[in-house]
């Protein structure tokens, strides 16, 4: 949960929204190995990591205003926490992306021709 907030709420949560439902279309895959299922995987996955780096833009951009307003007083543990909050995203966005990918991997293997 502390991971969520430092991210940013609305990333962090849209983000764990679609890594769940990577893991239940994986999970589908596996059961069910239907062709939507598999563009829809691969769709969901991509676009949890283009959000993912969507929201480190977003988040890099508000660090930079941060440190503009202090008028040459930067902080490194500002700096710091302004990196860590940009860079969450983009971490669990990969993390979706490359689940979503191995689950196409492992349903592509087991699909029977």
């Amino acid at each position: 949960m502390h991971l969520i907030n430092e991210g940013g709420p609305f990333f962090m949560t849209s983000l764990l929204i679609l890594l769940a439902l990577t893991f239940f279309l994986v999970v589908k895959g596996l059961k069910s190995n239907t062709q939507k299922n598999l563009e829809l995987l691969k769709a969901i996955s991509l676009f949890a990591l283009v959000f993912g780096f969507f929201g480190f833009i977003l988040g890099l951009i508000a660090a930079l205003d941060a440190l503009d307003s202090m008028n040459g007083d930067i902080a490194t543990p500002v700096l710091a926490g302004g990196i860590k909050r940009g860079i969450l995203p983009p971490t669990l966005g990969t993390f979706t992306f490359l689940v979503g990918r191995l689950g196409v991997i492992v349903i592509t293997w087991l699909k029977k021709q």
